[in-house]
């Protein structure tokens, strides 16, 4: 894999690309064969890729000396007095994983006094990368090539596409996209619905559930940054992380950054 156009790289950016790329290729070779599933503490699936994919992540990020705040480990505390750590997900889209749709990722991002600083997202049945630098730009890997991404630059709501959740899709949200006119909306799994904002592929990502946790868009959170889109809660608040309580309480909105205040005005009606 050829080295990512950035200059001035910190040096966890490539660390954290090794992690996700060789956590991948351990998540697709389980992929291929007949894996184990059981139930976590609160019922949702967890497989011996998670757990093989966490491992690996660890081993490397280790080197840097920073915290981990990962999913599939009990949350050491200690990191809220840190400045930097780590935060993972170490296979996102588990359900997609064991339905075989192909739409899991591993995301690893690094938090510097709250705030991401770089992300990265990979998709290994594609062999494709999403990564970030803060102030330096949204880039993407695929076909053995990097290409610098950016969000689109379409303001018309009606004339934008919009991608939720195959899994997790409310009534309250199926509601919410039809009030706003928009009717071009596809389900896709895991962080990809980021990714395809990031590339331009898409133009917006609603969720209202208060279910979703910090691993779930630290890495996303740098990637539409730097692609020039944003991510806020539905009601417009910046978001933070390495917080105490890891949930984010008010959903999240993330888009090409153009249509961002008109959707959150239309929410805060519903509320």
């Amino acid at each position: 894999m050829k080295d990512i156009p950035i200059v001035d790289k910190i040096p966890e950016l490539d660390i954290a690309i090794k992690a996700a790329r060789e956590a991948g290729n351990a998540i697709l070779e389980i992929y291929q064969r007949n894996f184990k599933i059981s139930k976590k503490n609160d019922d949702s699936p967890i497989t011996d890729a998670d757990l093989r994919s966490n491992e690996i992540i660890k081993k490397i990020l280790l080197q840097t000396e920073h915290v981990i705040l990962s999913e599939e480990d009990k949350d050491d505390q200690s990191r809220l007095s840190k400045d930097t750590i780590w935060i993972v997900d170490p296979l996102d889209g588990t359900s997609d994983f064991i339905d075989k749709t192909g739409e899991f990722t591993v995301m690893i991002a690094l938090i510097k006094n709250k705030k991401p600083v770089l992300g990265v997202i990979g998709w290994p049945t594609e062999k494709t990368f999403f990564v970030a630098q803060k102030g330096r730009g949204a880039f993407r890997y695929s076909n053995g090539e990097w290409k610098k991404i950016s969000v689109t630059t379409l303001a018309e709501l009606s004339k934008c596409r919009i991608v939720g959740s195959r899994h997790h899709l409310s009534d309250k949200e199926k509601s919410f996209i039809k009030k706003l006119g928009i009717k071009n909306f596809t389900s896709i799994g895991s962080s990809l619905k980021v990714g395809k904002i990031s590339s331009g592929e898409a133009e917006a990502y609603i969720t209202t559930t208060n279910k979703m946790k910090e691993w779930d868009s630290a890495a996303s959170y740098c990637i539409i940054s730097e692609a020039g889109g944003r991510m806020t809660d539905m009601l417009g608040n910046d978001i933070t992380y390495n917080n105490k309580q890891v949930f984010h309480q008010n959903g999240i909105l993330v888009t090409n950054g153009l249509i961002h205040n008109k959707i959150i005005e239309e929410f805060k009606k519903l509320e």
